[in-house]
């Protein structure tokens, strides 16, 4: 079980057209800085993401995918350390690199690696399944209030009973909510501003509006983080729960597995959105069932690698409750897998067979493909 080579393939795949904003909208969603440009100034599709394809000395491949705007030299670094390695002589709750924004990607192939060598699911890793059954729900960007009806109706006909919307302060979310309540009855909606509503008082402003409607699920990040005594105070003026978001990919942004801990004691959030490796989303895990508060999976709207991953922490997780985001398909033009994750809104379902239970179309990265690199 010692690795041999690694390669990496870096790949653009775009979304499909319309699928992220109303036509005539320009509001990048990459939060983070790409090279000298300031987060929010570019599209997430058009930043590249890694594709690791790990080989051990007995045949087994193990896949893993990075979240966007990785490091090439951290690349190269951890795949130098791990070259010649034994899996059987790593402990899989800690790797022997430094954790980074490109660590979660490499765990991802290592665990598939492990698994398939042994005979087992990734999930199986992590103690196993709690459910096999995973909530998931739609997604959108920024939209025109006209464009919302139509939008949701067909979120609703393929199943999906809950939708996330990116959305700040230019956003008419009230008018939003009435359209999704009058188009698609009966569907909830998350609505995450990703910090951007700038104040208190702008807060509640907005949830006076929603909560007329009633179909709000949660809010997700509506403030700046470093606000959270804020955060206690909008759970107490009104009924819609908070939510944060713990993505501990945002090393830049200083988040941290103690942000959840944190928020508990000051009271401030119903609910978490966790983003993370398998083995700390397992963490952030026991933290919140520990406290008795739901979670979601989160995601980069990422590919097919990153999400059947996901699958196998959802499923593990007792938290994990509320709909994961889980619906790169939707967007992206493609995952990456020859057969894609299998879903029936709205839930996905934890994939079967060794490891991550998933084959990836290396067709399909040959032709999105725009570099390549084997260390060995």
């Amino acid at each position: 079980m010692k690795i041999v080579n690694i390669t990496a393939f870096e790949v653009i795949v775009p979304a499909h057209p319309g699928v992220i904003n109303s036509e005539g909208l320009n509001k990048p969603l990459h939060k983070l800085p790409v090279g000298a440009k300031g987060g929010w100034s570019v599209q997430f599709d058009q930043v590249p993401k890694l594709i690791i394809k790990l080989t051990l000395d007995n045949g087994i491949i193990g896949w893993g995918e990075l979240y966007r705007a990785h490091n090439w030299q951290m690349v190269e670094d951890i795949s130098q350390l791990l070259i010649g390695l034994d899996l059987r002589d790593l402990s899989l709750q800690k790797l022997p690199f430094a954790f980074c924004r490109e660590y979660d990607g490499f765990e991802c192939a290592i665990y598939d690696a492990y698994a398939r060598s042994i005979g087992v699911r990734v999930v199986d890793l992590l103690g196993g399944p709690v459910k096999e059954k995973i909530k998931v729900g739609a997604w959108s960007s920024h939209r025109h209030v006209d464009d919302i009806g139509e939008l949701v109706k067909g979120f609703a006909k393929q199943g999906y009973d809950c939708v996330k919307f990116k959305c700040d302060m230019d956003d008419d979310v009230a008018a939003w909510a009435r359209e999704i309540d009058q188009h698609a009855p009966g569907m909830k909606v998350i609505l995450d501003p990703n910090e951007r509503w700038l104040t208190s008082a702008d807060a509640r402003i907005r949830i006076d509006e929603l909560q007329a409607v009633g179909n709000v699920l949660c809010l997700e990040d509506p403030l700046p983080r470093w606000q959270l005594n804020e955060y206690e105070r909008l759970r107490g003026y009104g009924n819609i729960p908070i939510v944060l978001h713990v993505s501990l990919p945002y090393v830049l942004h200083g988040q941290s597995k103690q942000d959840a801990i944190q928020a508990i004691i000051a009271q401030g959030v119903d609910g978490f959105n966790f983003n993370c490796g398998l083995a700390d989303f397992q963490r952030l895990d026991h933290v919140a069932s520990i406290a008795g508060l739901p979670c979601w999976h989160g995601s980069e709207i990422d590919l097919g690698i990153l999400e059947a991953m996901y699958l196998h922490s959802a499923a593990a997780a007792e938290s994990c409750t509320w709909p994961s985001d889980i619906f790169g398909r939707m967007i992206r033009s493609h995952d990456l897998l020859k057969k894609p994750l299998y879903m029936t809104p709205p839930y996905a379902e934890l994939p079967q067979g060794d490891g991550l239970g998933i084959e990836v179309d290396e067709e399909m990265i040959e032709q999105y493909k725009i570099k390549e690199v084997t260390y060995q």
